[in-house]
């Protein structure tokens, strides 16, 4: 199965982590983490993986680590049946 790849704007010390929606293609996504020693990047990925239903260790972010706007990779899924687990 091919790995699929998103695009997400993160919004780290939110309320309550949560998928927002995708607003043109980016998938908005708001987490409690503060963006210190990686910690939103890891609550990001532990979000994702939850709502996809794999482990978190399958999803990594490969660009923008230390910027709101990433690419991230979610491995073994492809990309239509992640897209339709996060707007879930």
């Amino acid at each position: 199965m091919a790995d699929a790849e998103i695009s997400v704007r993160l919004r780290p010390r939110g309320h309550r982590d949560e998928l927002e929606g995708f607003v043109g293609g980016v998938l908005r996504v708001r987490v409690t983490a503060p963006p210190v020693d990686g910690k939103a990047n890891r609550a990001l990925c532990k979000l994702i993986a939850k709502r996809a239903g794999i482990a978190p260790s399958r999803v990594s972010v490969l660009s923008g680590a230390k910027s709101r706007d990433k690419r991230v990779r979610v491995e073994g899924i492809d990309a239509a049946t992640l897209a339709a687990a996060l707007r879930e």
